[in-house]
């Protein structure tokens, strides 16, 4: 028996909760219990770990015969990773299933206009010194926190999701018959490749946000994009001048909402 996969007004593949809790052969009785532990529970989605999303990850079903039943409509990546987190004996035959009906890999991590858009403005404000610090911190806020409260090898695993290493850096410069001037990695990308600092910027404030390693280097790859493309220089808002006075390309709201972390305007879309 194979699992009913409908296609909504949208375009997006779903599957009904119902037909799903009967597919992993689990207890009828225990049906409502489980749907609101699913929509609540936390999985490793594509773009990171979080909650479903409603409208989003999964939306209601309205039942005309039987309006007092709680029913759903998952997408397929809900359904799946649903199936894997449940005690059914056939998880791994349904999980299967779900997952020859979902998308092929690399068309899952395409992003929306508004999302595309706000990386571009998020390009601008990352050229900032004052963004980039509050990134930073708040990525590594998150490292610590899934490390009970400990920093340890945080530079290591910053290191490893980045790509290079200060000693690495050194030695680049060391072979051009370059002078090397600066101390930190910031500096001495100053002096072999300025954009990358702002995908690391972009990097972290992602990853701080809990998506996934491959979805943030994605965004920090496509900021340096535009970033050269923008030809934009790094300004230490803090030493050289306010923020406020860099010109109309850098908006002063989402400096603020950088820098405070919130997800108000530009951050919303995610």
């Amino acid at each position: 028996m194979e699992i009913q996969v409908l296609i909504s007004k949208k375009g997006t593949k779903v599957v009904v909760a119902t037909q799903l809790h009967q597919m992993l052969q689990l207890p009828h009785q225990h049906y409502p219990v489980n749907v609101r532990k699913w929509i609540k529970d936390a999985y490793q989605f594509h773009d990171g770990i979080r909650r479903p999303v409603a409208m989003k990850d999964y939306g209601v079903r309205k039942w005309k015969d039987n309006p007092i039943i709680e029913d759903y409509y998952f997408t397929l990546e809900l359904a799946r990773l649903v199936a894997l987190h449940s005690r059914s004996r056939v998880k791994m035959e349904v999980a299967r299933q779900l997952q020859a009906q979902e998308a092929p890999r690399g068309q899952d991590h395409l992003l929306s206009k508004e999302q595309v858009l706000a990386v571009l403005e998020l390009t601008k404000a990352m050229s900032l010194v004052s963004c980039q610090e509050a990134c930073e911190r708040r990525h590594l806020e998150a490292y610590e926190a899934r490390n009970g409260g400990r920093a340890t090898d945080w530079w290591q695993y910053r290191t490893d999701v980045l790509g290079y290493s200060v000693d690495a850096l050194r030695e680049q410069l060391r072979r051009s018959g370059q002078k090397i001037n600066g101390r930190n990695c910031k500096e001495l990308l100053m002096q072999i490749d300025k954009y990358e600092i702002i995908r690391a910027a972009v990097i972290d404030l992602f990853m701080s946000m809990g998506k996934s390693e491959a979805y943030a280097c994605q965004l920090g790859d496509l900021a340096k994009t535009f970033a050269q493309e923008m030809k934009l220089e790094i300004y230490n808002d803090r030493a050289d001048m306010p923020a406020l006075d860099l010109g109309p390309s850098v908006d002063p709201n989402l400096v603020a909402e950088v820098s405070q972390g919130s997800r108000q305007a530009v951050l919303a879309n995610w």
